[in-house]
């Protein structure tokens, strides 16, 4: 899952948000070096990864990609599966979209100290162009597929993705809607056992 969906699943804690926003840019055992809560963000998001990788309904929507994207299949059904989150909002949460983004740009801000130097980098750009807010439209998902492929060297081709997209875009919101139910179960239940280890 992109970041989108990350945050969200971190329920309403905000350290354990930004530990799940962040948690690819802390490598191996480094995490031990964060406050507790940032560390449950940063479990909660391998076990996430590791639950949606293996996941058959997520891997369907891999196929339809793997052709001409390669081993770039997953990271745009990450983005495109975080778009249909954002364009179905409303059916997971009771507070407006707008709301929930701004509030957590306002928490990165807060904590701006915490964050790894990867995000230090990459948030003021976030902010800056919104792009949490922007993943509910298609042309905010081209944005985010352009930028990965500049920084694959332009080699992904994952600015192309769109054309897929639209093509099997029915077929990619199913599979997210089926997909995220259970997602939604097992991040709730990873975050209860997290809780608990660390006695919070």
């Amino acid at each position: 899952m992109n970041f989108l969906a990350h945050i969200y699943l971190s329920g309403n804690n905000e350290l354990i948000a930004i530990g799940n926003f962040v948690a690819d840019g802390i490598r191996g055992k480094r995490y031990e070096n964060y406050p507790d809560e940032i560390q449950i963000g940063i479990l909660l998001h391998r076990a996430i990864d590791t639950f949606t990788d293996a996941h058959p309904v997520f891997r369907r929507s891999t196929k339809k990609l793997h052709k001409p994207y390669r081993h770039y299949s997953g990271v745009i059904v990450d983005i495109f599966y975080d778009h249909f989150l954002a364009k179905n909002w409303s059916d997971y949460c009771d507070i407006m979209l707008e709301t929930f983004v701004s509030n957590f740009y306002k928490s990165l801000n807060a904590n701006f100290e915490l964050l790894p130097p990867k995000f230090k980098n990459l948030t003021p750009y976030m902010i800056r162009d919104n792009w949490l807010l922007n993943y509910s439209k298609i042309e905010g998902i081209q944005s985010v597929l352009n930028g990965m492929n500049r920084r694959t060297k332009h080699q992904s081709k994952m600015n192309l993705a769109t054309k897929e997209l639209q093509l099997y875009y029915a077929d990619f919101e199913a599979d997210f809607k089926e997909f995220f139910t259970e997602l939604n179960s097992f991040s709730n239940e990873q975050l209860t056992i997290l809780k608990n280890r660390y006695n919070l």
